[in-house]
């Protein structure tokens, strides 16, 4: 596979990616929660401050900075590795396993870098809410309680402190379990909970197919030796 090509795909990834949460972050109050197929997918708006699917290494400014300048020098140094790989000839799958991590990082690292100088805030407001459908949702919302663009250096934070985008959430099961069950016995329990966006998918998708095919994907391609006969 061509470098060139890799590339192509990060931009797809990153263009679809970007689409998807300024939609969202212009068009929803931040808790909102769209049922798009029954209850088990929904589109449910969330920012957060840390890593993929929530997870942070802080509360404090600090970390929040640790972490956008830990993707930053991620992403430039993966896309020197992602050459590489292509020069020493690993197979398609590597490379395309290596575009989605890498578009994945670079996707949620765009947020993190430049939302908080370009949006206003979305804070949780009466106007969120739960919502049978988008038509419902959009019909039933004050224009003003959404984020909006803003002059650049006017939004809601700093460079580097910009928050992640969050909205795809399938609770495909939702149950009070039994009160025999141990520790969770008469909670109710969610699964899948986290909410993740299209970055976090890429690179939960590039990372498993390379762990669960390493041993088949991790080999070069050898070039092809003519074997001459003697006569």
């Amino acid at each position: 596979m061509k470098y060139r090509n890799a590339i192509i795909l990060i931009l797809l990834i990153i263009i679809t990616d970007q689409v998807l949460k300024i939609y969202v972050k212009t068009h929803f109050c931040n808790g909102d929660d769209v049922k798009i197929m029954g209850s088990w997918f929904r589109l449910h708006f969330i920012e957060n401050e840390g890593m993929a699917y929530g997870l942070k290494i802080s509360e404090s400014v600090v970390g929040k900075l640790l972490l956008s300048s830990f993707r930053l020098i991620a992403v430039v140094f993966g896309f020197f590795l992602l050459k590489k790989l292509v020069a020493k000839g690993y197979k398609r799958g590597v490379v395309i396993c290596g575009s989605l991590i890498l578009a994945g990082a670079l996707g949620n690292l765009i947020d993190s870098l430049f939302y908080g100088q370009i949006f206003s805030e979305s804070t949780y407001s009466c106007f969120s809410g739960n919502y049978e459908s988008m038509s419902s949702m959009l019909s039933h919302h004050n224009r003003e309680a959404v984020a909006h663009f803003t002059k650049y250096g006017e939004g809601y934070g700093k460079f580097l402190q910009g928050k992640v985008v969050d909205m795809f959430y399938f609770p495909m099961v939702d149950m009070m379990m039994p009160s025999w069950v141990p520790f969770l016995g008469g909670k109710n329990f969610v699964f899948f909970e986290p909410v993740f966006n299209f970055a976090d998918a890429a690179i939960s998708v590039g990372v498993v197919t390379l762990v669960i095919f390493q041993k088949s994907l991790l080999t070069k391609h050898e070039p092809q030796q003519q074997v001459q006969t003697e006569s």
